[in-house]
């Protein structure tokens, strides 16, 4: 069974610094990993991706303010996110993508078969 379990969010000012965790166990093939947002009454969007040879890939929104890296052992993946703003404000959610391969870079929620639990980001103007 795979469990992914988010640490890291809280509550920041504008233009303030996060980090979140991920701690993936259960499985030990390659894959690739996402993080995902969803803040009230909007749909659930991918932030970023990483895949099992270290490949990644932003939203546009997101670009340039916010990296995703992991561990050599692809235990643990961290989203750093920088210069923060109000509309960063959202549930962020890791997920691990499971199809063969591990080079997939998708940001849609569909293509992940896991999820973790979830961890609130709030960002004050």
């Amino acid at each position: 069974q795979v469990q992914l379990v988010e640490s890291g969010g809280g509550s920041v000012q504008s233009g303030g610094s996060l980090r979140l965790s991920c701690v993936a166990s259960g499985y030990t093939y390659s894959y690739s990993m996402g993080w995902f947002r969803q803040a009230p009454g909007k749909e659930r969007e991918g932030v970023a991706v990483i895949n099992s040879v270290g490949s990644t890939r932003f939203a546009p929104s997101v670009r340039g303010r916010f990296t995703i890296s992991q561990t050599t052992a692809k235990t643990t993946v961290w989203l750093q996110m920088n210069s923060l703003k109000p509309e960063d404000t959202a549930v962020y959610y890791c997920a691990a993508d499971l199809r063969v391969g591990g080079l997939w870079l998708s940001l849609t929620p569909a293509d992940y078969n896991y999820w973790g639990q979830g961890t609130q980001v709030t960002v004050s103007s």
